[in-house]
C-alpha cells in the first residue's frame, strides 16, 4: 500500500468530485485540505500526492464526465467527422470543431504556466485564499449582471473560444477551471445550464492529455489507495455533475460565491495563526 491511505483517498476523490465540477476550485482544495489537516508534514504523502495521486483524481471526474455525457461525445464525435468527410452540417458537427478549437490554445498556455510555476503556487496559500475570494466576487456581479442571450446549441465560434482560452488561467489555484470557464460564459451572455455543459466537456480533452502525458511519461502508478481515489472521484462525479446542471435551471452561481468568499476568509485566519 501507498503512502496515501485508502481514507485519505477516499476524501480526497470526494472533495475532487465536488470542487472539479462546482466553480470553487479543485486545485485549491486538493493542496490547502492537506495542508490545513497535516498531512503535508508527511514526506512519503506529498511524494505520493505530487507525484500522480493528483492527476489520478482526474482521472476519475473524465470518467465521470465521459459516461454522463456518453450518447453527446457520441454525437460530437460522429458530427465532426461527418462534417469533415461527408461535408454535412450539424449542431453536433460545429460543437465538435468548437470543441477542439477552444481547447488548443486555453490547454497549451495552461501547461506552459504549470510547468514553470507549480512549484511556487502549490504552497501559496495565502494566494489561493486571496484568489478564492477575488474569483468569488466576480463570479458572482458577473452572474447576476449578465443577461442569459444564448443556450448550449447555439453558441458562437467567439463564444466557444473565449471560454477555452480562460481556461489558461486555470493554472492558479483558487481560480477554478470550471469557475473561470462559467464566469466567461455567463460574460459572453450564455445562459447558466448551457455555460456548465459546455464548461464539463471542455475538461475532457485537458484532463486526458494530462493523465496521458503522465502514464507516457511513466510518472503515473496505481496501487489501492490509487483505484478507490479514481473510483470515489467517478461516482461521486456523477452525482455532482446531475445536481448542478438541475440545479442551474432555476438556480444562480451566488450560492458558490459566497462559499468561496467564506473558505477564502478561513484561511487567511489559518495563515496567520500560524504564522
Amino acid at each position: 500500500m501507498g503512502a496515501i491511505t485508502i481514507w485519505q483517498a477516499i476524501i480526497l476523490g470526494i472533495v475532487q468530485a465536488l470542487t472539479e465540477f462546482l466553480p470553487i476550485s479543485s486545485s485549491a482544495h486538493l493542496n490547502l485540505i492537506p495542508w490545513i489537516v497535516g498531512w503535508t508534514q508527511n514526506l512519503n504523502f506529498m511524494q505520493e500526492f505530487e507525484g500522480s495521486f493528483d492527476v489520478a483524481l482526474h482521472v476519475g471526474t473524465l470518467l465521470a464526465i465521459l459516461i454522463f455525457f456518453f450518447k453527446d461525445w457520441i454525437s460530437l464525435i460522429k458530427g465532426g467527422f461527418n462534417q469533415v468527410v461527408k461535408k454535412e452540417k450539424t449542431t453536433e458537427g460545429r460543437m465538435f470543431w468548437y470543441l477542439v478549437a477552444a481547447t488548443i490554445p486555453g490547454g497549451i498556455l495552461g501547461l506552459l504556466a504549470d510547468k514553470f510555476l507549480e512549484e511556487y503556487l502549490k504552497t501559496a496559500y495565502l494566494l489561493m485564499a486571496i484568489v478564492l475570494i477575488v474569483m468569488g466576487i466576480i463570479l458572482y456581479i458577473v452572474d447576476k449582471k449578465c443577461k442569459s442571450k444564448t443556450d448550449y446549441e447555439h453558441m458562437s465560434f467567439k463564444q466557444t473560444f473565449l471560454i477555452g482560452l480562460s481556461q489558461a488561467l486555470a493554472f492558479i489555484p483558487g481560480v477554478s477551471r470550471s469557475g473561470i470557464t462559467m464566469t466567461t460564459g455567463r460574460l459572453m451572455g450564455v445562459d447558466r445550464e448551457s455555460t456548465a455543459k459546455y464548461s464539463f466537456m471542455l475538461a475532457a480533452p485537458i484532463t486526458f492529455g494530462a493523465a496521458l502525458y503522465k502514464l507516457v511519461s511513466g510518472a503515473f502508478t496505481i496501487n489501492l489507495s490509487f483505484a478507490i481515489g479514481i473510483l470515489t472521484s467517478f461516482i461521486v462525479g456523477l452525482f455532482i455533475i446531475k445536481f448542478l446542471l438541475d440545479y442551474l435551471k432555476k438556480g444562480s452561481f451566488k450560492l458558490f460565491a459566497i462559499y468561496r468568499v467564506i473558505i477564502g476568509i478561513l484561511v487567511i485566519g489559518i495563515y496567520i495563526s500560524r504564522i
